[in-house]
C-alpha cells in the first residue's frame, strides 16, 4: 500500500505503530481543507478527528472569564492537535486557522483503536515526556514499558491454601510441601480476619522459638494481611513488598481471595534491583553497609526511567526504599528501649512520596512529653551524619533532627503550631508549609497523631489560609505572550514555575477541606471528590506533574552525565518540538490552576 502523501509515519508518535496499525492509518486517513478564520476544534467539545497539520498555521486560544480570546500557542506543519479531545471527549483549547490550511484527518474511531492496539502509542499520549522520548525503538524497551500496565490478576498467582489455626507446625509444613506453596492462610475462631504463615515463620518457630512440632500455628500467623487487588498494576505489588519488607502478598478480587503473589513471581515479570537493595538494607549492620546497599538507588531510577516507568510508580518505589534506608539508620542511632518515646517524621518531597533522586534531608522528631533521654542530641547528630554518608546532603535551611528547632515534645509542637496561626509570612509560613507534608516513618507513630490533628485544625482559619496560599502566585508561570516557554540563561526553573505552584496550591486547598493526605495526587483526587476541583482539572494536574518530574529527571541525569550538579532547570532549546509542546501544555494547566487558587482564596497577583 502506498504511504499517505505528506504524512511521515517514521516520526513520533506514528513510529510507535506496528505494521497493522500503519496499514489501518494509511487506509483511513483523509485530507482536510480549513479556510482562514475557520475553527478546527472548539474548546469543551469532542472532535471527530485528530488533526495533523500539513500546510499553514493554526492558533490555539481560550476565552477568559470576560469573554476575551487569550492566544495560547501556534501550530505548524507536522504538529498534531485534537488527540486530547478525542481521548478525553473534550478539547481544552479552541483551534483556529490563520489563513488557509491543509491537514491530514485521522477519524476519532481509528485513533482510539490505534491506541488500544498499540500500548507504546497509548503511553506516548497518556504519560509524560520521558515515556514519549524512549518508547520509539527496541523490543526490550517495548516489553518493559508494557510491564507498567500488566495487572496483578495477569500474573502467575499461587493458590491460597487455607488451614485452621489449630493445625500443628508439622502438619502445616507437610501441607506446604504437598501443595508446593510458600504460605498458608490461617483461619482462627478467635480472630475476626485470617492471618498468614510462611515457610520462614515455621522455620523460625522451630529454630529460634524452640517450639515443638505439635504446636499450633494460630499464634504464629501475621495480621492484618497485606493485600492487593487483581486490578492493581504489578509494579504496585513490587512497591508494597519493598516498603513492607515482605516476600508475599494476598491477592483479592472483591471480597474473594484469588491467590497469593510472591516476589519471585513479580520478578519473573519485572527485573528490578529494588528487591536486592531492600534485602541488603535488611541485613546491613552499619552505616557503611547501608550506604553500600543504597548505592544502587540512582542506577535503579535511571534504569526505570529509561524503560518508561510511570512517574507515580517510580516515586512510590523510591519512597519505599528511602523509608527502609532511614529506618535502618534510625535503628542504629536510637536504642530499642528509646524508640517508643520518639517519632521520626519525613517532610517536603519525601513526606509527599514525590522524591526521585536524593536531595536535602527534610526531617523532624516528635518526642513523648515525659521522655528523659540525655543522649538524644548525640543520637540525632549520629542519625543526620549517617544520612549524609549514605548520600542525603544536609538541608541548607537546617530542617533536620540534629537541629533542636525541629525536635520537640508533643506539647511543644502544638504550641509551635499555635504560633504559626498568627505568623502570615517569612520563616514561620515556610516552616508551616514544610510541616503540612510530614508523615511518620520510624519510632512511635502514635506520637504524631495529636500533632497532625493540631495541623489540620489550622484549616479553619481563613485568614491564615489566605496568606499561606499567596505563595502559589509568587513565581510566574514561565510562558510568553503566545504561549511559548520562557527561558532564562540557565533555562526554565521547572520547580518554581511548574511543580511548586501545583504542590503548594493543592496543599492549601487540602488543608481548608480537612484532607489529611500528604501526596499531591491523593490531595488532588480528594479535592475532586469534595467538589473543590473540576474533574477536568483534577485529571490534568497529576499529568502536568508527571511531565515536570520526567523533564526534571531527564535534565538531572544529563547533568550527572556531563559532570554537573543536578538542579531544577530545564533548557527548552534542548527539547524536541513535540516535547516542548508537552511542556507548554503542562504549564498552561498550571496557569489555569493558579487562576483557580486565586479565585478560591481571593488573592491578588
Amino acid at each position: 500500500m502506498d504511504p499517505v502523501p505528506g504524512l511521515d509515519l517514521s516520526l513520533p508518535p506514528f513510529d510507535l505503530l506496528d505494521d497493522a496499525g500503519r496499514q489501518r492509518l494509511q487506509a483511513d486517513v483523509d485530507i482536510g481543507f480549513h479556510p482562514g478564520g475557520s475553527t478546527l476544534i472548539e474548546a469543551g467539545r469532542d472532535s471527530p478527528h485528530v488533526v495533523v497539520i500539513l500546510k499553514g498555521l493554526v492558533h490555539a486560544f481560550q476565552v477568559d472569564d470576560r469573554g476575551r480570546a487569550e492566544r495560547f500557542a501556534d501550530y505548524g506543519p507536522g504538529d498534531v492537535i485534537g488527540a486530547w479531545a478525542v481521548m478525553a471527549g473534550r478539547a481544552r483549547l479552541s483551534y483556529r486557522a490563520e489563513g488557509d490550511c491543509l491537514s491530514h484527518l485521522i477519524p476519532a474511531a481509528t485513533f482510539r483503536q490505534l491506541l488500544a492496539d498499540n500500548p507504546r502509542m497509548a503511553a506516548y499520549f497518556n504519560e509524560g515526556l520521558a515515556t514519549k522520548g524512549r518508547l520509539s525503538s527496541g523490543s526490550e524497551r517495548r516489553e518493559a514499558a508494557e510491564l507498567m500496565v500488566i495487572r496483578v490478576g495477569e500474573a502467575d498467582l499461587a493458590p491460597a491454601e487455607r488451614v485452621d489455626g489449630a493445625t500443628s507446625i508439622a502438619d502445616a509444613s507437610a501441607r506446604l510441601r504437598e501443595r508446593r506453596v510458600d504460605c498458608l492462610l490461617v483461619y482462627d475462631r478467635e480472630q475476626d480476619a485470617p492471618g498468614i504463615v510462611t515457610r520462614t515463620d515455621l522455620l523460625e518457630a522451630l529454630t529460634h522459638k524452640r517450639l515443638p512440632l505439635d504446636a499450633p500455628i494460630g499464634p504464629l500467623a501475621s495480621r492484618p494481611l497485606a493485600t492487593i487487588g487483581t486490578g492493581e498494576v504489578l509494579f504496585q505489588a513490587l512497591i508494597e513488598m519493598t516498603e513492607r519488607q515482605i516476600e508475599r502478598v494476598v491477592v483479592t478480587e472483591g471480597s474473594r481471595v484469588a491467590g497469593t503473589l510472591g516476589m519471585a513471581e513479580v520478578l519473573a515479570h519485572f527485573a528490578s534491583h529494588s528487591h536486592l537493595i531492600s534485602l541488603r538494607l535488611a541485613r546491613a549492620q552499619s552505616v557503611d553497609e547501608i550506604a553500600e546497599a543504597a548505592s544502587g538507588m540512582t542506577r535503579l531510577v535511571r534504569s526505570l526511567n529509561l524503560h518508561g516507568a510511570r512517574i507515580p510508580y517510580m516515586m512510590e518505589l523510591v519512597s519505599a526504599l528511602n523509608g527502609l534506608i532511614m529506618r535502618r539508620i534510625f535503628e542504629l542511632a536510637v536504642p530499642a528501649e528509646r524508640r517508643d518515646g520518639v517519632c521520626l517524621l519525613v517532610m517536603g518531597s519525601e513526606g509527599r512520596r514525590e522524591q526521585l533522586l536524593k536531595t536535602d534531608q527534610d526531617n523532624a522528631l516528635v518526642l513523648a512529653d515525659d521522655l528523659d533521654w540525655p543522649g538524644l542530641a548525640e543520637a540525632m547528630e549520629q542519625f543526620s551524619a549517617g544520612l549524609a554518608k549514605v548520600g542525603y546532603p544536609p538541608c541548607p535551611g537546617r530542617v533536620m533532627v540534629d537541629n533542636p528547632h525541629w525536635r520537640m515534645r508533643g506539647g511543644e509542637w502544638r504550641e509551635r503550631i499555635g504560633q504559626w496561626r498568627h505568623v502570615h509570612g517569612g520563616q514561620g509560613a515556610l516552616d508551616l508549609s514544610i510541616a503540612l507534608d510530614a508523615r511518620p516513618i520510624a519510632g512511635n507513630a502514635a506520637l504524631f497523631i495529636p500533632v497532625k490533628e493540631a495541623l489540620m485544625a489550622l484549616g479553619r482559619d481563613e485568614i491564615l489560609l489566605h496568606h499561606l496560599a499567596g505563595a502559589t502566585l509568587e513565581f510566574a508561570t514561565p510562558l510568553t505572550f503566545f504561549g511559548r516557554v520562557r527561558s532564562g540563561g540557565a533555562g526554565t526553573d521547572i520547580k518554581k514555575g511548574g511543580i511548586f505552584p501545583v504542590v503548594h496550591g493543592l496543599r492549601c486547598l487540602a488543608l481548608r477541606h480537612g484532607i489529611g493526605a500528604t501526596g499531591s495526587r491523593e490531595r488532588c483526587a480528594a479535592l475532586v471528590e469534595c467538589g473543590e476541583l473540576s474533574p477536568g482539572l483534577g485529571r490534568d494536574l497529576p499529568q502536568a506533574l508527571n511531565v515536570f518530574q520526567h523533564m526534571r529527571l531527564d535534565a538531572q541525569f544529563a547533568a550527572l552525565a556531563e559532570g554537573r550538579a543536578p538542579d531544577n532547570h530545564i533548557d527548552p532549546a534542548r527539547l524536541r518540538r513535540l516535547d516542548r509542546e508537552l511542556m507548554r501544555d503542562a504549564l498552561h494547566v498550571v496557569k489555569d490552576f493558579r487562576a483557580h487558587v486565586r479565585s478560591s482564596f481571593h488573592l491578588r497577583d
